[in-house]
């Protein structure tokens, strides 16, 4: 790892690294944002989510350039609002998926998530019960704000099969998870990442965070010696791997620590504006 400062780029997670718990940027966080950006560093948010679940606090950081969202299925440049990159799931890829994931589709216990063309989309029936009843496997809030409801999500998703940015799957029992894995695993043409424990996401078999990061500093002419990723799950493991610096945050899982360069404190903690305090600003 170089030991002066000649980072050019940080790329940074949001959910559990440059959020804070209350999916907010502290004012350090901001603050450390903007001084990098005076610096010409280029600050990239890689982030799992879709385009329409990314924070309205994000749009108002004046010098954000570019956004990779569904974990590298596309890059957006902010300024013209222009996807300049794609990398979404094959349209066979996505029958594969269904044909495995329909018997056990409507089981308590078992959501699905939908990223179709910048926007996410759930089972309608399941939005209700949510609403009225809440949910022990997943976030209400974060939920009911972030998705589309559609009557009928499996037809829904077989009609867009050609505009699949992501897949994700969520699960009350572990041993449902496993035993899910094990079966879409037999599929190809796919990755399989996960960005919270109960959980994993489904993309294209070269879809990644570092994939997307790759074909930007291309763009930009920025090399992997002058590039920074912080990151706490495992659909930031290629990234991290990737950068120069990768940084794990505390709050890390331990895969991602034990790939790490350097360990942070937690997204509670303002770990990524000290990291970008220490490994970036002069």
């Amino acid at each position: 790892m170089r030991t002066g400062k000649g980072i050019k780029m940080v790329a940074l997670d949001l959910d559990g690294t440059a959020l804070t718990s209350d999916r907010h940027f502290s004012p350090r966080t901001k603050e450390a944002f903007r001084k990098a950006m005076e610096q010409g560093v280029h600050i990239v948010i890689s982030t799992g989510r879709v385009w329409h679940s990314l924070p309205e606090e994000m749009f108002d950081i004046v010098g954000l350039e570019y956004v990779i969202t569904s974990n590298g299925a596309t890059v957006t440049e902010l300024a013209t609002g222009e996807h300049i990159y794609e990398n979404r799931l094959e349209p066979t890829a996505v029958d594969q998926v269904l044909s495995v994931i329909e018997d056990t589709f409507g089981n308590d216990g078992f959501s699905v998530d939908a990223f179709v063309d910048g926007k996410a989309y759930m089972e309608e029936r399941e939005y209700r019960d949510m609403e009225r009843n809440g949910s022990d496997y997943r976030t209400q809030d974060y939920v009911l704000s972030t998705r589309n409801p559609v009557n009928g999500l499996l037809d829904f998703m077989r009609a867009h099969r050609d505009k699949m940015e992501n897949i994700s799957l969520i699960f009350r029992h572990k041993a449902d998870q496993d035993a899910m894995f094990k079966r879409l695993e037999e599929i190809h043409n796919i990755t399989l990442v996960s960005s919270f424990s109960n959980n994993f996401e489904i993309g294209g078999p070269t879809t990644s965070k570092a994939d997307a990061l790759v074909m930007l500093m291309r763009r930009l002419g920025i090399g992997r010696s002058e590039l920074m990723a912080c990151g706490d799950s495992i659909n930031d493991l290629a990234m991290i791997r990737l950068a120069e610096v990768g940084v794990a945050m505390g709050n890390a899982v331990m895969g991602i620590k034990s790939a790490a360069n350097y360990i942070t404190d937690t997204n509670d903690e303002d770990g990524v504006a000290k990291a970008i305090e220490k490994f970036v600003l002069n």
